[in-house]
């Protein structure tokens, strides 16, 4: 798939440079040589990327840049200056940029930094790896938990359903989707496994004196929350 990028330059023999280097890679390049043209195209169709030079006539790239952000605009951005300064790198880096890459530069290292915050666009979300539900904390990594700083010893089995409760709170959890979720089970066994171990878990995550935050629901279920 061709990803389309918007080239913010008024210099137009970079601007050839860059455009002509970019379509030669497969990407579809829109141009634009001001600031307020910039904005226009930036706001107006979808980018995969925006190679933003800093100077740049009618609204200098940092003004583009900062009602990008405030627009709530997420496309990735490089900035393109002649400012090499760490101040000036600081100052780009802080209004919302992705990347900021001094003039005069190597075409390749700018392809290699525009593939890498397209491939980091399209990666996806960063899986959690901390859940909270009030003062109750779950650390996935270390498999640590603690409520008002607390800390629970769970075995691994009561760690995974509070893992799915917590991935569900607020919701009711039925008896079908703690099978299938925590125990891989696609049947109901008939036992009363999964009231044995909520019973269990309740005990070390509510103790007396802390507000409840597992609740039964009868006929349908548990839910994890700060509310009966």
């Amino acid at each position: 798939m061709s990803h389309k990028i918007l080239l913010v330059e008024d210099d137009a023999t970079t601007a050839d440079y860059i455009a002509r280097g970019l379509t030669e890679e497969g990407f579809t390049v829109d141009r634009a040589s001001d600031g307020r043209d910039g904005l226009f195209l930036a706001t107006g169709r979808t980018h995969d990327a925006i190679i933003l030079d800093r100077m740049l006539p009618g609204m200098d790239g940092m003004a583009v840049l900062a009602a990008l952000r405030a627009a709530a605009i997420e496309t990735p951005v490089i900035i393109l200056s002649a400012l090499a300064a760490a101040e000036d790198r600081v100052a780009g880096l802080t209004t919302g940029s992705d990347d900021y890459l001094a003039k005069p530069f190597s075409f390749a290292e700018l392809l290699a930094r525009l593939r890498l915050i397209i491939r980091r666009r399209t990666a996806g979300p960063v899986p959690e790896t901390r859940l909270t539900c009030g003062d109750l904390k779950i650390d996935l990594l270390s498999r640590r938990v603690t409520r008002g700083g607390r800390t629970i010893e769970l075995q691994p089995r009561e760690f995974r359903l509070l893992d799915f409760l917590m991935r569900h709170q607020g919701e009711v959890v039925t008896r079908t989707m703690l099978l299938e979720g925590v125990w891989d089970y696609h049947f109901d066994p008939g036992t009363n496994v999964i009231d044995v171990h909520i019973s269990k878990l309740r005990r070390k995550i509510d103790e007396e004196g802390e507000a409840p935050l597992i609740h039964t629901v009868r006929g349908a279920g548990y839910r994890l929350g700060d509310q009966g």
